[in-house]
């Protein structure tokens, strides 16, 4: 279905409106709902009403010039969650979706949701900044933002092959550098400036629902700091490392990471 949300339609899936719980899935950069497939599928299994949206700029939703901060992405989730009446869910946010999802903790008290998941998510700072000594440094954002806007290609297979830690077929990394490539260039650049320059400190001292971490021992393009930065600062945060893990961690070891997946959405 499209739904609308300051002038661009997003995209969005529900494909069991009648299941028992809704689980929010919010994707990351520069990715869509797609990545989510296994997830989805173990959802219904488990009778949960699983729902995910192409932010902004990604999948099949609409890409506008502008609207790639944390606040507009924060306010189409809230868009989706008025349309589809969606009340005590679970919000799952991986990567920047993460961030988006904290973002959106912060400027609508948390509406609706009951649980908070947070997968490698890149929050409070992707990078390091003067006080936050944690993250990815300065040049390596400013170098991933600078192949976004001279080989977008190039980009999108690097980061195929940075997202996982274990072996993966040659067909599994054509399928996340696919899913890469159908990003608008304008959103793949728009919203990594967002994930260098954003700061989300505040947003993980409004969190006051029941809070899960999971992050990859081995993410090396979220480092596994940030993920005890976060736990610090949520009370009450439950952190799991997934120690052979790397930033994929939805695909990387995705026996383990399903079974620990459905763990933390009963606990």
């Amino acid at each position: 279905m499209r739904i609308q949300s300051d002038g661009a339609r997003l995209a969005v899936y529900d494909p069991q409106p009648r299941g028992k719980e809704a689980v929010l899935l919010v994707h990351g950069w520069p990715l869509s709902h797609r990545i989510f497939e296994y997830q989805v599928q173990l959802l219904l299994e488990m009778g949960y009403r699983p729902v995910s949206l192409d932010l902004r700029g990604f999948g099949q939703s609409d890409a506008p010039a502008a609207g790639y901060g944390y606040d507009q992405l924060a306010a189409d989730l809230y868009g989706v969650v008025q349309t589809l009446k969606l009340d005590r869910f679970v919000l799952v946010g991986f990567s920047m979706g993460g961030a988006v999802a904290l973002r959106y903790m912060r400027l609508y008290q948390g509406y609706g949701v009951r649980k908070l998941l947070l997968l490698s998510a890149a929050t409070p700072c992707w990078v390091q900044r003067p006080g936050f000594p944690y993250g990815i440094s300065r040049q390596r954002a400013d170098g991933l933002i600078a192949l976004c806007r001279t080989d977008r290609p190039a980009l999108c297979e690097q980061f195929s092959r940075e997202l996982f830690a274990a072996p993966k077929s040659t067909a599994s990394l054509r399928w996340i550098e696919q899913i890469a490539l159908e990003a608008s260039g304008i959103a793949t650049v728009q919203a990594a400036f967002s994930l260098r320059d954003e700061d989300g400190r505040k947003d993980l001292q409004a969190v006051r629902v029941p809070t899960s971490i999971l992050h990859g021992g081995k993410d090396r393009i979220v480092p596994p700091e940030l993920a005890c930065v976060q736990q610090k600062a949520i009370p009450g945060a439950r952190l799991r490392i997934l120690p052979d893990s790397g930033h994929g961690i939805f695909f990387d070891q995705l026996p383990l990471f399903q079974q620990v997946f459905a763990e933390e959405l009963r606990r």
